[in-house]
């Protein structure tokens, strides 16, 4: 391999500040290599006011990254995990989850500390059907208004829409520098995460031996475990950004507990498990869960969402 490896990345400031976190850690352990970033445009980067629930959600912030990759055009991909669907292109493999970052979820609002604090009828932004069902599950009185584009932007139309609070992921918030915002980060019972939230994805060509050995001295094996069951779960509900899907994969000790949720649309019929297994079963825990849910009425929500019948 060339002693330029080039790192495929968004043109976001998020993605920016992530990419540059993982260029420092490379170049400090791999001073004989120059990591460089590549920024490439996505058509989740294109599409900026549409719900990306009308697009297709999933996949439509890495697609381009990913071409790039199997093309030869950059050696390694940074991504938000929680951006890439359960299911990799042939070709591609997820050579390394980073320690995560805070998986939860801020609410950010100079007035209120929590949802029950927000007065009755009130305004809450958010781009995330995942968010949207969990709020309007505790509090159906409040109006959720779209939101979407970066953090900057979604920070400017909460003042210019006179919102009384937006959620954004508190590892968004600590990676840009604004952990200073005035924030409450949610617990899980009032919001549980998307699936990889706060993770790092770093995708490689299958066959790239010489990256899989570079990344080694970043992959987290706590993290990958836990992202592993909450994939899994995600692949088994063939969940992308139409289904509301949440799940927090949790490691202690030789044991891994994830606790997930499916629901429908208005967030009335919201579906919640919580169970645990070892290690080694992370990914078999993932199914499982996901499988208990289709049981209990998952299987009727999925199929109206997606307008036919399940697969499996």
């Amino acid at each position: 391999m060339a002693r330029r490896i080039r790192l495929g990345t968004r043109g976001s400031p998020l993605a920016l500040a992530q990419t540059r976190w993982v260029q420092e850690r490379l170049a400090a352990y791999y001073p004989e290599y120059t990591f460089e970033p590549v920024v490439i445009k996505t058509t989740g980067d294109k599409l900026k006011d549409v719900p990306l629930a009308q697009v297709g959600g999933k996949g439509l912030f890495i697609k381009e990254i990913e071409e790039a990759l199997l093309a030869g055009e950059v050696d390694l991909a940074v991504h938000s995990l929680k951006d890439m669907p359960a299911e990799l292109p042939a070709g591609c493999v997820l050579g390394a989850v980073p320690a995560r970052e805070d998986w939860r979820d801020a609410l950010v609002s100079s007035r209120y500390t929590s949802l029950t604090e927000i007065p009755l009828g009130g305004r809450l932004g958010t781009g995330s059907l995942r968010r949207r069902v969990q709020i309007l599950h505790r509090r159906p009185d409040l109006e959720v208004v779209h939101l979407r584009g970066n953090v900057d932007t979604r920070l400017k139309k909460m003042n210019s829409l006179g919102l009384d609070a937006i959620i954004l992921a508190a590892a968004g918030l600590n990676r840009l520098g604004l952990s200073h915002l005035p924030h409450t980060l949610l617990p899980a019972s009032d919001m549980l995460p998307a699936i990889g939230q706060g993770a790092l994805g770093l995708e490689l060509r299958a066959n790239d031996q010489t990256m899989q050995q570079l990344l080694k001295m970043l992959d987290d094996p706590p993290s990958r475990i836990a992202v592993t069951a909450e994939r899994a779960f995600l692949s088994r509900l063939e969940g992308g950004c139409l289904v509301p899907v949440a799940a927090l994969g949790t490691v202690a000790g030789d044991q891994i507990t994830l606790e997930a949720l499916l629901s429908d649309l208005s967030g009335q019929r919201l579906l919640r498990e919580r169970h645990a297994a070892p290690l080694a079963e992370a990914a078999s825990l993932g199914r499982r869960l996901a499988d208990r849910l289709l049981e209990q009425g998952g299987r009727e929500i999925l199929s109206q969402l997606y307008g036919r019948p399940l697969s499996h």
